[in-house]
């Protein structure tokens, strides 16, 4: 069999895609990804840095790698111990399977001859990253629509769900960005949170310090005294909520951050002491070892509460949407096959309680549509 190597150039399409008992795979494609070594790699053998820096595969697996010229630098095939300098250009060839999604689809609110909305779908990235890249919003809307390019206008965490704004241009992108940047844009979240939220609006102003390698957010405030919080490591943050609606186990929450921090609304309401009510990041402080599983923190907590069961291809791939029971070739280098998800990623993933329902310019007002789960019964 020819192996087709494919790049960041080639495109998403519609065949890509695998359904099955509603969630989204991709079909595991040949991929080529290159970086460049940076000055802390420099002076480590290549075996030693890929094993240190990717610890989603074992070290033989990187060994054989080395070996069979999946792994190259330059350009060039080189031996186990070659020592990488700073700068150089390192290619890895593999067999790549992407997390699965939920197969909602990305519905489109809004099309402008410069703007497009749509209503995300939680457990979709909004564009390429990690080891998402077909399976993103971006992607999709390109595989099924044909639309391209897109530029993301603003951020919204994977599990999130709601009103994600895309310009057709970077320069109209730009322009969204920089009415973001100087405040003059309001957005509205809406989220389903714990116990009975105070029915007066409570605005939260806590300092929010990300931890990129645990990845999750924590709150840091001044103390009793009213000493200054220049000491603090985390950038200040502030929110607004409202009550909408509660059920006395539940409540409907209005969420209005006026900063935009990593996890803001997510950690300012565990500090409420209402965290949303499916969040098993912040509801938990115990959650399993992320970085050696090379798991994301949200996928370690629930993986912590529910242990997932892998989807295999030995009993073949049934694709509905397209009607097609094509597989495709086990690599027998490949630590993923013959599952359709790297390991990890298997099995239904919830998502969270959180969902964007508007953001408004000055002269410019976008919305989609409330979730279900945001009528209380």
């Amino acid at each position: 069999m020819e192996i087709v190597w494919q790049t960041p150039a080639n495109p998403p399409e519609r065949h890509d895609y695998v359904f099955r008992n509603g969630i989204r795979y991709v079909r595991p494609y040949y991929f080529e990804f290159i970086s460049h070594v940076k000055n802390r790699w420099a002076g480590k053998t290549i075996v030693d840095l890929f094993s240190e820096e990717f610890k989603g595969r074992p070290r033989d697996y990187y060994e054989s790698a080395v070996k069979s010229g999946r792994i190259q630098v330059d350009g060039q095939k080189v031996h186990l111990s070659y020592v990488v300098q700073s700068s150089q250009k390192i290619s890895h060839f593999l067999h790549r399977h992407e997390p699965p999604v939920m197969s909602w689809d990305v519905e489109i609110l809004c099309e402008e001859p410069d703007v497009l909305t749509v209503c995300k779908p939680a457990s979709v990235p909004v564009h390429p990253c990690g080891q998402y890249r077909k399976n993103t919003v971006v992607g999709i809307l390109q595989a099924e629509y044909g639309l391209a390019p897109l530029f993301p206008v603003h951020r919204l965490d994977r599990l999130v769900s709601g009103l994600l704004i895309l310009a057709r241009s970077a320069s109209r992108a730009d322009l969204f960005r920089q009415q973001i940047e100087s405040g003059a844009v309001q957005k509205q979240y809406i989220a389903r949170v714990i116990g009975v939220f105070p029915d007066k609006q409570q605005v939260v102003n806590a300092n929010v310090n990300y931890n990129a390698r645990e990845g999750r957010s924590t709150v840091e405030v001044g103390d009793d005294q009213g000493n200054s919080t220049a000491s603090l490591k985390g950038k200040t943050a502030c929110t607004k909520f409202t009550r909408i609606s509660t059920n006395e186990k539940h409540s409907i929450v209005s969420c209005e951050p006026v900063t935009g921090r990593t996890h803001q609304i997510r950690v300012h309401l565990q500090y409420t002491g209402h965290p949303i009510a499916n969040d098993m990041l912040y509801l938990s402080e115990l959650v399993s070892n992320r970085s050696a599983e090379g798991l994301s923190a949200d996928r370690a907590a629930a993986k912590s509460f529910s242990p997932p069961e892998p989807i295999s291809l030995e009993n073949g791939i049934s694709d509905t949407t397209n009607d097609s029971n094509e597989g495709f070739s086990v690599d027998p280098m490949c630590t993923n096959c013959p599952n359709l998800a790297p390991k990890g990623y298997e099995g239904n993933e919830e998502g969270l309680w959180l969902h964007c329902v508007k953001y408004s310019g000055p002269d410019w007002i976008y919305e989609c549509p409330l979730p279900d789960w945001a009528s209380l019964s």
